[in-house]
């Protein structure tokens, strides 16, 4: 039975739901969708997804969207005994916590980044406020701890990390908040796919960028 990821490299989601295919060692198809040309809107996209939205999950009959779901439910089915989404309640519902956490930061730092990367423009004060008080409470939870929720890597690291490529357009300092900095250097140096799945090159950003702004219309500074 074939397995079928569409994605896109620019999605953090999407990143976040290859690199825990990658850390469970899933064969499985990887299928690319251009956003910026609209491949997530065809016909045939729909039918698997009618939120047209990035990634989707076919293991076979089932179809699955939403990046959570989708690692929570590789987890579930391909490594059920993985400390990657533990069986133990309470630490399981440290994940999770971290999961919903992720999601609402995930949602202000792109209205945040979209500012600064697609439209070259200064966000709103308030925005950025909400995005440094999210880094903030962030640090504080890492505190001392090696990965989010403790001692061992799980999703909400795998979907918290793929923000900082974000952060690298624009030009988000760390270093101000230095648990997460930590704690982003560890897993860039010890993911042996990292570099692979979220690097992307600066010619590859602007490209992208530049596809976007075309088609929202926006004008460079």
């Amino acid at each position: 039975m074939s397995i079928d990821l569409y994605y896109n490299k620019f999605s953090g989601p999407s990143r976040a739901a290859l690199m825990t295919v990658r850390q469970l060692n899933i064969d499985i198809n990887l299928k690319q969708l251009d956003l910026s040309a609209g491949e997530h809107m065809t016909p045939e996209y729909l039918a698997i997804n009618p939120n047209h939205k990035v990634p989707t999950l076919v293991d076979g009959e089932f179809v699955l969207w939403e990046s959570r779901a989708i690692m929570q439910y590789l987890c579930n089915r391909y490594a059920p005994d993985s400390t990657l989404y533990p069986k133990d309640p309470k630490k399981r519902a440290l994940v999770d916590r971290s999961l919903n956490f992720d999601f609402s930061f995930l949602a202000q730092l792109s209205e945040v980044m979209a500012a600064k990367i697609i439209l070259g423009i200064e966000p709103p004060a308030d925005k950025v406020t909400a995005v440094n008080g999210s880094f903030k409470l962030l640090d504080q939870l890492i505190g001392d701890n090696r990965y989010i929720t403790g001692d061992n890597l799980t999703i909400a690291d795998l979907s918290l990390v793929t923000i900082t490529p974000y952060l690298e357009q624009g030009g988000i300092d760390l270093n101000l908040y230095p648990n997460v900095q930590r704690w982003a250097d560890t897993l860039r140096d010890e993911l042996p796919y990292y570099e692979e799945i979220n690097i992307i090159s600066q010619a590859e950003w602007d490209t992208q960028v530049e596809k976007y702004r075309a088609i929202m219309g926006a004008k460079p500074e």
